[in-house]
């Protein structure tokens, strides 16, 4: 059997078109940024311990393999690009994909970026920025405690 000029012309064609079609529209197939949310949680052990770190539950909109964490004051990196992190969390393995987390845990596939460093205890005042990086992926979540103190 023997394809034709014309054919041959038609499929390139058909083809030409599909790929000028998926190049225009990629944004469609790349995943949204992902979405953050904050509540406190109960929980046993030492983030019941009023000297311990704020028992704060940071909840994804999906499942995600987290590759970097970081909390800044909001206020610090609004001025200065490499501020100081309170927590700073980094992949040292492939993650397995997780949907929430909580202030300083330790994430299993991760460790704090300085080794042995802890979270530094939360306070009321100021706005702290979340950065979380899954892959290629960044987002960034502004939250306050008197805020999420006042919502409970």
């Amino acid at each position: 059997m023997r394809i034709s000029r014309k054919s041959i012309f038609i499929i390139i064609g058909v083809l030409v078109l599909a790929a000028i079609a998926l190049y225009a529209n990629r944004e469609r197939f790349q995943p949204g940024p992902i979405q953050v949310t904050h509540r406190l949680h109960r929980v046993g052990g030492r983030f019941d311990d009023p000297s311990g770190v704020a028992p704060i539950l940071f909840e994804l909109d999906r499942s995600a393999r987290i590759t970097s964490i970081k909390v800044v004051l909001a206020s610090e990196i609004a001025t200065n690009k490499y501020a100081h992190p309170l927590w700073h969390m980094v992949a040292n393995t492939r993650t397995a994909p997780i949907r929430g987390f909580l202030y300083g845990m330790e994430i299993p596939g991760m460790h704090t970026a300085v080794k042995n460093a802890t979270a530094d205890q939360l306070t009321m005042e100021p706005t702290y920025r979340l950065l979380i990086e899954a892959g290629s992926l960044k987002t960034q979540y502004d939250f306050d405690l008197a805020s999420t103190f006042r919502r409970r």
